[in-house]
Formats: structure tokens, C-alpha cells, sequence
């Protein structure tokens, strides 16, 4: 696992330093829009709608809409001076029953990890909450973003799970609630004792996704029946071609200005001619050969 975050845990004097992990991890088949007729990858570019422009990535920047439908934009050092107080700190605020903590608000899960030289702090943390049987509320900011957070123990290690805002929490304000409906005592005790012949410890092990099995098995036929589009391999065109017009006007320039062919490659240039004799002359790899008198 890749940490995602570095900080420590604040909990009266003591602080521990840790890093942050994502506990959990989506398994869905992960697809690309392609077209259908050559498999080609859909590309999608930011453009603006005002001047039908593509807007590059660096001049992108934040706007929140009024009711009106103006806008406000925000740049980036608009948001440096925000009170995020605890951006590298999970501050621990109070401890509570867990069954006080109504699960609508459980949003993330990540786990904390000590440093070397937190590892005692935290193991004295961790094992104070393992025997109250209470959870910390904390506070903790992610991604520019404050949340509060219940601090628990799972499996020996601190489970950090961020929480909505109660105001996040919508209100199940539905028209049924306020009709009155008379439930008859027989079908109470009918439907306790269906739930009862139901009852049995929770194994999580034994669920699977087969939806996501079943799909992997399609792929997998496509695969095997070579229902696949090759990949796009880009074609090298090699140099422009006013570049090779200048290699070539270069090469014929050295030529003419040397008055000899250019060596090949794998060929060593002659030394030149000595001039210290008629009968002699010097050949490659520095050896001597006379003429016969």
C-alpha cells in the first residue's frame, strides 16, 4: 500500500506520528469510452463556453455559481489563507460509545500506520480504546477538505473513518411517514419469525459480486474468441521533412569542402601519403610496404 498522507495524532500531550492509508479499494471493471466502429479512445477537452476556446489545464480555475447564474471565480491563492488548522493534525476532541455514532455519517475508511519513533504512543492508544470500548472523535483535514473522523482499532490497528457533517445528513421526509397504518398482530408475529429462521452470524466471506464475475467472464470470452482490437502502434516518420533536406545539403556541403568521399561508416580513413620518399608510403594501421627496385 502507497501512503496518501503524513501527519500525527494529537491526543492531550502526546503526539504520534503517522501515516495514512487507504483501508478500502473498489473492485469494479474499469472501462474507457471508445468508438464502437475502430476502438478508438474518446477524448474529451475542456472548452470554454463563452469563447469556444480549449482552456489548457493552467488557466482552470474554480467558480461557484449564484442563484442568479453569475459566477464567482476563485483562484488558488484564495484559498491559502483558510482556516485549516488542522492540516497536519488529527486532533483528538473527545471519546464516546460507538453505538452513539449513527453509521449514515461513516464515510472513508484509512489506516494509520506509526512511525518508528511513534510506535509506543501508539500502541498505548490503541490499546486504551481496545479496552474502554470507545471510540475518538477527532478532526482532520484531507485534501483541502476538514472533516470530522471516529478513531477506532480494527484488527490491531487504528482505523480512521471520516465522517460527514451532520447537515450532510439528509432528512427522510417521505408523504408515507405521515399516513397512519395499522399493522395486525398476526402479521407482526409472522414476520418475527420468518426474520428469526434468518438469524445467523454475519460472514462477509461468503458474498460475492456476481455481477462483476459474470462480466469479467464476458471479457474473458471475448478475449479468448480474439474479439480484440489491436493497439495503435505509432508509426515513426522519422525527422521532419525539412530537417533531412538540411542533413542532406550539410552531408553533400562536407564532401564538396573536403574534395574526398566521406568514409564509411565501418571504414578507417587512410593515413596520408608520406612525402619522405618515392619508394615508400604509409598505409593503414601504420605499417610500411617498399616498392621492388
Amino acid at each position: 500500500m502507497r501512503s496518501i498522507w503524513k501527519g500525527t495524532v494529537s491526543f492531550g500531550l502526546i503526539t504520534i506520528p503517522v501515516r495514512l492509508f487507504g483501508a478500502t479499494e473498489r473492485r469494479d471493471v474499469a472501462f474507457h469510452l471508445v468508438h464502437g466502429e475502430d476502438a478508438g479512445r474518446i477524448r474529451f477537452r475542456r472548452v470554454c463556453q463563452v469563447c469556444e476556446e480549449e482552456v489548457p489545464f493552467a488557466d482552470v480555475a474554480k467558480g461557484y455559481e449564484l442563484p442568479s447564474g453569475d459566477m464567482v471565480v476563485l483562484a488558488d491563492d484564495d484559498f491559502e489563507d483558510l482556516p485549516l488548522s488542522s492540516s497536519r493534525r488529527i486532533e483528538v476532541l473527545q471519546f464516546t460509545p460507538a453505538d452513539q455514532i449513527d453509521p449514515i455519517m461513516l464515510d472513508k475508511a484509512y489506516y494509520l500506520e506509526p512511525d518508528d519513533a511513534g510506535v509506543r504512543p501508539y500502541v498505548l492508544l490503541r490499546d486504551t480504546l481496545e479496552r474502554s470500548g470507545l471510540v475518538a472523535v477527532v478532526k482532520v483535514a484531507l485534501r483541502q477538505r476538514e472533516s470530522l473522523a471516529a478513531l477506532r482499532v480494527r484488527d490491531g490497528v487504528l482505523l480512521l473513518e471520516t465522517m460527514l457533517w451532520p447537515d450532510e445528513v439528509r432528512v427522510a421526509d417521505f408523504a408515507f411517514l405521515e399516513e397512519g397504518v395499522d399493522v395486525r398482530p398476526q402479521e407482526a408475529r409472522m414476520a418475527e419469525s420468518l426474520i428469526e429462521t434468518m438469524v445467523a452470524d454475519f460472514n462477509p466471506s461468503i458474498y460475492k459480486d456476481a455481477y462483476r464475475e459474470a462480466l469479467q467472464e464476458v471479457i474473458e470470452a471475448k478475449i479468448e474468441g480474439r474479439e480484440v482490437v489491436p493497439a495503435e502502434v505509432p508509426v515513426d516518420e522519422g525527422p521532419p521533412a525539412d530537417l533531412m533536406a538540411a542533413l542532406r545539403a550539410s552531408v553533400e556541403a562536407a564532401k564538396k569542402g573536403s574534395g574526398r568521399r566521406t568514409p564509411a561508416r565501418d571504414e578507417e580513413p587512410a593515413e596520408p601519403v608520406s612525402d619522405q620518399g618515392a619508394g615508400e608510403k604509409t598505409v593503414s594501421r601504420g605499417r610500411k610496404s617498399r616498392r621492388p627496385a
